[in-house]
């Protein structure tokens, strides 16, 4: 029987929160750092090669995402505001209601992923976001190979359902916007393909 896929942070996880001290006024906020020695699935955030990954690790990317959904935070990832100006500018479409709200990793992308053992990297962004945001930006970064965004799509059923429209908007606004300041250019194209498909829904 396989092992439970680890959750490991360069910052913080849901295996260790960070501890947070006030004394005479002033808060001091502890966060666990580990030093990683295996590679990470690519060297960048946007996947532009294939992956041969084991049906055991879309397995475990999943269920370990569905156990941090689960943590109840006060942070907050994604701030309605944001979205509420964002999606419309860069998706064209009115902020999605939220529907449930849960907590993520809010960056999960190739470059902080590594296969075996499971891990996922690079947690000080973490808090509250819709259903569906971490699923979302793995997606979103996954869009210039096609087959293993379908693999996303199948591993990961919020998207591509009403519940997850909202993250999905999210994080396709925020890609469009980095795209706007001229950064993700390769993945302009499937954004806008993407924006489009949203504006159907």
């Amino acid at each position: 029987m396989p092992s439970t896929p680890s959750v490991t942070s360069t910052a913080i996880g849901p295996a260790s929160w960070p501890s947070t001290t006030v004394d005479d006024g002033t808060a001091y906020r502890a966060e666990l750092s580990v030093h990683v020695d295996e590679p990470v699935l690519s060297d960048d955030p946007i996947l532009q090669r294939d992956l041969q990954l084991p049906d055991s690790w879309w397995t475990g990317i999943a269920g370990t995402l569905e156990k941090v959904a689960a943590v109840s935070t006060d942070r907050v990832a994604v701030r309605q505001q944001y979205m509420d100006r964002a999606i419309p500018e860069f998706v064209g479409i009115p902020a999605p209601a939220v529907t449930r709200l849960s907590t993520a990793h809010a960056d999960v992308h190739w470059a902080n992923l590594i296969a075996s053992p499971l891990r996922i990297l690079d947690w000080e962004g973490w808090g509250r976001a819709p259903e569906g945001f971490d699923a979302a930006t793995l997606y979103a970064y996954t869009l210039l190979r096609p087959d293993i965004a379908a693999r996303v799509r199948e591993t990961f059923p919020v998207l591509g359902n009403p519940d997850g429209l909202a993250a999905e908007a999210t994080v396709c606004a925020q890609l469009l916007q980095t795209v706007s300041r001229g950064d993700n250019l390769i993945l302009a194209d499937p954004l806008r393909n993407w924006s489009e498909e949203l504006r159907r829904r």
